[in-house]
């Protein structure tokens, strides 16, 4: 019987049995691609349910747990953002931008697991030759490391039953194709497809699979939605061009944690671990400059410090500038709003600059109160104490809250040589400053700006 043709969106994965220039259901424009589901064969149809090898069903008592264990990649910052290793016979996708180090970074911990296991790397998009030459590179001369140039994801599969690796790793999903599809390489149906069978191995064999995505221009992952939703770990590789520093995150992850983050630094023979990121963050921090302070949020389980930076210039213009890097743009105009409201600042006439430096992403509501010291530091031309940080969420009355996990926030900053901390008096009689750190209880932004100076 010959398959029925519909046309899946791109971005949100639904199908539809016609074309149209606008997918009905996200809404996007130019989305929707031809696929052909797969078939099952007509004699394996045509059997009748009751005469079929069914799998059977176990108990939960009867499953061992000693197949999905844990082993580490090598690297100290991938296996805590994988939530403490990686999990034998589970799809792993790492997605970035082009160059930014994605396949280094898999080649760098196929030297670490190579020492122990058997590792297989499949890419389709450079030589053997390319590949021995960064692998020279990067130090990576492992026997139990080998290589293959290929596309055909049938060819794939067959090399792996023959060398049975335990970890198999793919550079990148858009090269590969299957001979069922007549697509393209890199269309949704190949794609899909491919991801689908490597989902099937991975889970009957037992190997960890690695892989690579590449990213549109708006910035996800490029190809069907329906691939992230397959695999059992999706890893976004960020980080500036100019830049040297990469942050890894875990936008889905099955067995463990997404809110943990991993810092690296690419030199000349590759990456390396950056495994306390505050120093690398506040290093090159101004001193005695109005419009900086510090403030320390939550990275999974590690408390990370962050230098907030803002600065407040006066506008000609009858609508002035607000401008946010590395900090939500609505939050940070509620925070202008309560300063000028509940803070006494006059704001509405200036241009405000609110910057994260390093590249970092302050999501955390307990990074307001730093925002805000900062952007009045910066309205007085008034320098706060070089050792001075700030901890709290600030509310619309301009209220200050108390945060989570304040006692690792605070023994984070004493151990960084910081002596006062700006924290909510609220919520906070029970907390106990560390060995040399004053604390500066305040009950709102007002109070909070009168003690900062």
């Amino acid at each position: 019987m010959k398959s029925k043709t519909v046309f899946l969106c791109s971005n949100c994965g639904s199908e539809s049995p016609k074309w149209a220039g606008r997918c009905p259901a996200c809404g996007q424009w130019n989305t929707l691609e031809e696929y052909t589901p797969p078939t099952a064969s007509s004699g394996k149809s045509s059997t009748p349910s009751a005469l079929r090898n069914a799998p059977k069903a176990k108990r939960l008592s009867e499953i061992n747990t000693d197949e999905a264990l844990r082993f580490t990649t090598g690297l100290g910052e991938l296996d805590r953002v994988l939530g403490g290793g990686a999990v034998r016979g589970s799809l792993v996708l790492v997605s970035g931008a082009p160059g930014i180090g994605k396949s280094t970074l898999l080649l760098q911990i196929c030297a670490q697991i190579a020492l122990e296991q058997k590792v297989l790397y499949v890419s389709g998009e450079e030589s053997e030759s390319q590949l021995k030459l960064r692998a020279q590179r990067l130090g990576v001369k492992q026997e139990s490391l080998f290589l293959l140039c290929e596309t055909n994801l049938d060819d794939i599969l067959a090399s792996a039953d023959q060398l049975k690796p335990e970890v198999l790793i793919v550079d990148s999903i858009q090269t590969l194709y299957t001979e069922d599809k007549p697509a393209s390489a890199g269309s949704v149906s190949q794609v899909r497809d491919c991801t689908l069978k490597l989902l099937q191995y991975s889970k009957s064999s037992g190997i960890t699979v690695f892989v690579v995505g590449h990213i549109n221009k708006e910035g996800a992952i490029a190809g069907p939605k329906v691939l992230e939703h397959m695999v059992d770990c999706v890893l976004y590789f960020e980080g500036e061009a100019h830049t040297a520093y990469r942050l890894l995150r875990a936008a889905k992850n099955r067995f463990g944690s997404t809110n943990e983050i991993g810092v690296f630094e690419m030199r000349e023979k590759g990456l390396t671990e950056v495994p306390n990121p505050s120093e690398l963050l506040l290093s090159g921090r101004p001193t005695g400059t109005p419009g900086t302070c510090v403030a320390c949020v939550m990275e999974g389980s590690r408390p990370v410090l962050a230098e907030v930076q803002a600065l407040v210039s006066y506008s000609p213009l009858s609508m002035p500038r607000r401008s946010c890097n590395g900090f939500d743009y609505n939050r940070a105009g509620m925070l202008f709003a309560v300063l000028e409201k509940r803070g006494g600042l006059r704001l509405s006439n200036n241009d405000v600059y609110v910057n994260v430096v390093g590249g970092l992403r302050l999501d955390e509501p307990a990074a307001d109160l730093a925002v805000a010291i900062a952007v009045a530091s910066s309205a007085q031309d008034k320098p706060l104490p070089d050792t001075l940080a700030a901890i709290g969420e600030v509310g619309l009355t301009g209220e200050i809250r108390a945060v989570d996990r304040m006692e690792q926030r605070l023994a984070e900053m004493q151990r960084l040589g910081f002596t006062q901390c700006i924290i909510p008096r609220s919520g906070t009689r029970d907390i106990v400053a560390p060995k040399g750190l004053e604390l500066l209880r305040a009950k709102n932004i007002r109070e909070a700006i009168a003690v900062s100076f």
